[in-house]
């Protein structure tokens, strides 16, 4: 045997020898633990599976977030996110499904309108309502509230003067039905009661319309809607202090709906309380100012009230700054014409007459253009004119035409202009009192122009 192969093997295990990468994974991974273990007692570092810090939204979350800014009296801001309209309109994002939500909506979509400053605008915000108000009877064909807050909608879509008179009885005749249904299918729903009043007030039935506002009251003292229908049923029937505390009721449920401080202001000027009166329309314009909501309508108000009080300088300035919110807003123009006839101020009266007749541009608007002279207005804007669809309209083509009247000489051809005003109104309607005043206007026109009259 040879001595060379004894106690010997031909296979040696080889000497372990110390990988440097492994130690290097191993040190990596052992510093990471302690990391982990400091972190996690910091709670820097949450457990796997935890709910998300920030849960999601639910609608009701969203209706309370909404119920509180119109309690603030912020419906509509359109420089902001933070308003009732835009709270809800998430709702319906976050539950399409939900028709209250939408019924909601509709409800506080309708109630701004009435802040807006033109009829078109009012309009639009109509119709949004109406989207909204159809889409809950929709989702909720046998809930009751959608019914009512749809014929409410309807109501008041009724009252704009951009729709012919066949769509407004189509309105109405369709308010009604929704609330009858919405009276079938729950009949002590009080705000059915409310709305089913205040449609039954626009068809003229006044002694059915006041039987369900005060049932309406009765059985919801705490409602705003009731309250208000209530009040707008007595003011229509000329019952001015009842309507006022009516109002008050209302305006203590929601303090910051500045819709109400003008009712009862304007209840306050129909029984010639001016100054009372004028301190309703001032807290109005104070609730709008620390809003930062730019409304014309409450210094309208305090415009014709110092008109109405024979103080007719105060009366242009607040028009005036009224007209420097809603510059491009032809009944504007017509308020501050008014008001400039009634202090007999024809010449200013004038051009802010035709911008809400004629319409005017940029360039003919000498109202806006004296606005930005005085630092009221940024620019001039041009302003299309009021089309003839209500008495309020034809009144201020009666002032504008007993204006050019009174302006007119045989050069400038102004009775010319009045005349073709009257011939309009003539074809638009026979009121006694409108086809009056038309005749005062074509008999100063002939007498200046020398031709008979007819």
């Amino acid at each position: 045997m040879n001595r060379d192969l004894i106690g010997k093997s031909l296979f040696r295990p080889a000497k372990p020898r110390s990988n440097v990468y492994r130690i290097m994974a191993l040190i990596c991974l052992i510093l990471g633990g302690v990391w982990l273990i400091v972190h996690f007692r910091t709670g820097e570092v949450k457990p796997l599976l935890l709910p998300t810090p920030t849960p999601t939204r639910t609608a009701n979350s969203y209706i309370q977030e909404a119920e509180a800014y119109f309690a603030a009296g912020r419906l509509d801001d359109p420089l902001s996110d933070n308003d009732a309209i835009d709270t809800y309109i998430q709702a319906t994002k976050v539950d399409p499904t939900n028709a209250r939500v939408w019924s909601e909506l509709a409800r506080i979509q309708t109630y701004s309108s009435s802040l807006l400053s033109s009829d078109d605008q009012r309009l639009e915000r109509l119709n949004q309502a109406q989207e909204s108000a159809r889409k809950a009877v929709e989702l909720a064909p046998d809930d009751s509230s959608s019914h009512a807050i749809l014929s409410f909608v309807l109501d008041w879509n009724a009252s704009s003067n951009l729709i012919s008179d066949d769509q407004r009885q189509a309105y109405l005749n369709e308010a009604e039905g929704q609330a009858v249904r919405a009276l079938q299918l729950d009949p002590n729903n009080a705000t059915a009661l409310a709305f089913y009043a205040e449609v039954l007030l626009d068809q003229q039935n006044w002694d059915q319309a006041r039987q369900y506002a005060e049932q309406a009251v009765a059985r919801a003292p705490d409602s705003m809607d009731a309250h208000r229908v209530y009040a707008t049923v007595l003011e229509a029937l000329g019952y001015y202090r009842d309507s006022i505390n009516e109002y008050k009721k209302a305006s203590d449920i929601t303090p910051n709906f500045t819709y109400l401080h003008l009712r009862i202001g304007l209840g306050y000027r129909n029984l010639k309380v001016y100054d009372t009166a004028l301190s309703y329309f001032d807290r109005a314009a104070s609730i709008n100012q620390q809003l930062g909501v730019k409304d014309p309508n409450p210094y309208i108000a305090i415009a014709k009230t110092y008109a109405q009080k024979g103080e007719f300088f105060p009366a242009s300035l607040n028009a005036e700054k009224a007209l420097s919110y809603a510059p491009s807003s032809p009944d504007t123009y017509g308020q501050l014409g008014s008001i400039y006839v009634q202090a007999r101020n024809y010449e200013s009266a004038l051009p802010a007459l035709k911008c809400a007749v004629d319409g005017c541009t940029v360039e003919e608007n000498e109202i806006a253009n004296l606005l930005v002279t005085s630092g009221l207005l940024k620019e001039s804007v041009a302003v299309r004119p009021l089309p003839l669809t209500n008495l309020t309209v034809a009144y201020y083509y009666i002032r504008y035409g007993s204006v050019l009247a009174y302006l007119s000489d045989a050069k400038n051809g102004r009775c010319e202009k009045a005349l073709g005003l009257m011939a309009q109104l003539r074809s638009f309607s026979k009121d006694p009192d409108l086809l009056d005043n038309a005749i005062v206007v074509e008999g100063t026109c002939r007498m200046l122009m020398g031709t008979p009259s007819p």
